[in-house]
C-alpha cells in the first residue's frame, strides 16, 4: 500500500512562521493561492506546527460559535467548521477543517492571539499602513471606514491590512505587521514590517482633522477593538495589561475624515 504524500509549507504571519501539514494537493495549492507571499518554504525556523485533517463540510453546524479553552495543559478551538487541539508544550498542534481556508484562517486568528498575549502585542480591529518607513494603525468598528481609507491609499502607501492588525513591541516602541486577513477590500496585505507611529480612532465626518483622545478613552478604544478569544484569567490579564502598555508608549488621536483621498495629506 503506497502511503498518501505529506505536503509541507510555513505560513509566516508576523514573524512567527506556523509549518502546516497536509495529504491534500489540492488543499496545500489553496493555501498557496491563498496566503500568497505569506507563505515560505518548510524550516526549522518554525514555532509550531498543525496537522490538518480535510472533513466533510456537512459534518459539523455552520453556526457554531467560537470557544477557546485550556484542557489538562492543551488549548482546544472549536467553530461550526473546525476543531482543532494544540500542545504549547509539544508545538504541536491538529486541526479537523473543511477544506476551505475561512477555517484555517480562524485557526491562525485564535493561534496568534495566544501567542502575541505572552509577548506584550495583540490582533486589532484595525487597518494598517506604512508610509515613508513608518506604520500607522485605524482602528474601528465594523463601518467605521477602515476599508475606505485603505483603498484611498495614494501610490507612496503600502497597505498591511484592511480589517485585523498584527502588534508587537520593541526594545524601541511597537512594530506593526502585514496580514493576510482581508475585510472587504477582499486582498492581503503586505507581508512588512515597520515601527508604529501612531493609532488613529476612525469616525467619518464633514471634514478632515485630528482631535487629542485621552488615556483612558484610548484604552477602552481599543480594548473594545482586540481579538481575543480564550476565556483565560491569566491572558485576558495580560492582553489589558498590553493595552495600557501600548497607550502609554504611543500616540492615540480620534481621525475624523470624510471619503476623499485629501484624509492621507494628514498621514505623514
Amino acid at each position: 500500500m503506497t502511503c498518501a504524500a505529506t505536503h509541507e509549507l510555513a505560513i509566516d504571519i508576523g514573524g512567527m512562521p506556523i509549518l502546516v501539514r497536509t495529504d491534500s494537493a489540492e488543499f496545500a495549492a489553496m493555501l498557496e493561492d491563498r496566503y500568497g507571499s505569506f507563505i515560505h518554504a518548510p524550516s526549522s525556523d518554525r514555532i509550531f506546527s498543525l496537522d490538518i485533517d480535510l472533513i466533510p463540510p456537512p459534518s459539523m453546524p455552520a453556526d457554531e460559535e467560537v470557544s477557546v479553552r485550556l484542557e489538562s495543559g492543551r488549548w482546544i478551538m472549536t467553530r461550526g467548521d473546525f476543531r482543532a487541539e494544540f500542545d504549547p508544550r509539544s508545538g504541536h498542534g491538529r486541526v479537523r477543517q473543511s477544506p476551505n481556508p475561512y477555517s484555517i484562517d480562524g485557526v491562525l486568528r485564535i493561534l496568534h492571539s495566544l501567542l502575541l498575549a505572552r509577548q506584550g502585542g495583540f490582533l486589532v480591529h484595525a487597518a494598517s499602513a506604512v508610509r515613508n518607513g513608518r506604520a500607522f494603525l485605524f482602528a474601528g468598528v465594523s463601518g467605521a471606514g477602515k476599508t475606505t481609507l485603505s483603498r484611498l491609499a495614494p501610490p507612496d502607501v503600502e497597505v498591511l491590512t484592511d480589517e485585523i492588525s498584527y502588534v508587537r513591541p520593541t526594545q524601541s516602541g511597537y512594530e506593526a505587521f502585514g496580514t493576510p486577513f482581508a475585510g472587504e477590500l477582499a486582498r492581503i496585505g503586505a507581508n512588512l514590517r515597520a515601527p508604529l507611529a501612531a493609532l488613529y480612532l476612525l469616525v467619518q465626518g464633514p471634514e478632515n482633522r485630528i482631535e487629542p483622545v485621552d488615556s483612558g478613552e484610548a484604552t477602552r478604544a481599543i480594548l473594545r477593538n482586540i481579538l481575543f478569544f480564550a476565556h483565560d484569567e491569566e491572558l485576558v490579564g495580560l492582553v489589558f495589561q498590553s493595552v495600557f502598555d501600548f497607550v502609554a508608549r504611543v500616540p492615540v488621536q480620534r481621525l475624523v475624515f470624510t471619503p476623499d483621498a485629501c484624509v492621507w495629506e494628514m498621514i505623514v
